[in-house]
C-alpha cells in the first residue's frame, strides 16, 4: 500500500498546476492533504471520485484556509473529524480514518511563524496532540500520524540550523515534542530508511531557495513502533513542484 501526504497550499491551485494528471500516474492508495483551502469542496471532490477515490473533507470553517483531507481507493470502516478541541477543529487539523490493519491520522499542524499568540497556540496544539495520539493507541496499536507537522526535528533536518535556531519550527521546546513523541513509541518513517542531509519537504518562495535546495523538512509519516515490521519504503519527492511543499511517501505490507 502507498501512502502519499502533501501540503497543497490550495487544492484548487494544485489542480491547476497538475495534481490530477501527477496521481494518476503516481497511483497511491491513499492521499492524505493539508492545507486544502476550501470550503465548498463539492467543487472538486467528483474530479477525485473519477480517479476512484472515496473522499472525505475536513475544511476550516474560515474560508480560504487551513483544512484537511483523506482521499482513499480503500474505503474506510470508519472517519471521524477532529480532536475534540474547538478553537483546533474550527480550523480542519486533524481528520482519521480506520482501515482493516491500521488507523490513519491526517494532521495540519499550525505554523506559529507570526509569533505572539499563535506560537503559543501551536505549543497548545502540540500538547493536545500528544494526549490525543495517546489515547488512540490506548486502543489500537497500528498507528500512522501523516501531515504537515511545521517543525524540523534535527539539525540535518533544516538548511540553516544556526541561523535558525530562534525560528518557529526549530524552537528548542518544538524539537523536544518530536523528540518524546518518538520515544512514546513512534518511528519516523523517513529517517528509518534515510539518515542522509539536505532532504526537504518544503522551502520558502523568497530568493530562490527551493532551487538552491534551502529548504526545511516539516512533512512526515510517522508509524508506531509495532508496525516496523510492516515498512517497505519511505521517501520524500521534491520533484513534484505543485506548492511550497512536496509530498512524502511511505509503502507498507499491509493483508
Amino acid at each position: 500500500m502507498k501512502i502519499i501526504s502533501f501540503n497543497v497550499n490550495g487544492i484548487r491551485a494544485a489542480i491547476k498546476k497538475g495534481l490530477l494528471e501527477w496521481l494518476e500516474e503516481e497511483n497511491p492508495d491513499i492521499l492524505c492533504l493539508q492545507e486544502i483551502k476550501l470550503f465548498e469542496t463539492e467543487l472538486v471532490e467528483n474530479l477525485f471520485k473519477n480517479l476512484g477515490f472515496y473522499c472525505y473533507w475536513y475544511p476550516a470553517q474560515k474560508k480560504g484556509y487551513s483544512g484537511v483531507a483523506i482521499l482513499s481507493k480503500i474505503e474506510p470502516k470508519e472517519v471521524s473529524y477532529g480532536i475534540g478541541v474547538e478553537q483546533f477543529d474550527f480550523e480542519g487539523r486533524v481528520i482519521k480514518a480506520d482501515f482493516g490493519d491500521f488507523s490513519l491520522i491526517c494532521a495540519y499542524f499550525p505554523s506559529g511563524t507570526t509569533g505572539g499568540v499563535r506560537q503559543d497556540l501551536k505549543i497548545q496544539f502540540l500538547d493536545h496532540m500528544m494526549s490525543y495520539m495517546k489515547g488512540l493507541k490506548k486502543t489500537n496499536s497500528n498507528l500512522v500520524l501523516c501531515g504537515d507537522v511545521n517543525i524540523c526535528h534535527t539539525e540535518i533536518d533544516i538548511h540553516n540550523p544556526k541561523s535558525n535556531k530562534n525560528s518557529s519550527g526549530f524552537l528548542p521546546e518544538e524539537r523536544a515534542w518530536v523528540g518524546e513523541f518518538l520515544d512514546s513509541g513512534y518511528l519516523d518513517t523517513f529517517r528509518h530508511f534515510n539518515k542522509d542531509p539536505h532532504n526537504y519537504s518544503w522551502w520558502s518562495y523568497r530568493a530562490g531557495a527551493r532551487s538552491k535546495n534551502l529548504g526545511w523538512r516539516i512533512d512526515y509519516l510517522f508509524t508506531t513502533s509495532e508496525m516496523e515490521n510492516l515498512l517497505v519504503n519511505a521517501d520524500i519527492l521534491p520533484e513534484v513542484v505543485m506548492s511550497d511543499h512536496c509530498p512524502v511517501m511511505l509503502e507498507i505490507n499491509v493483508s
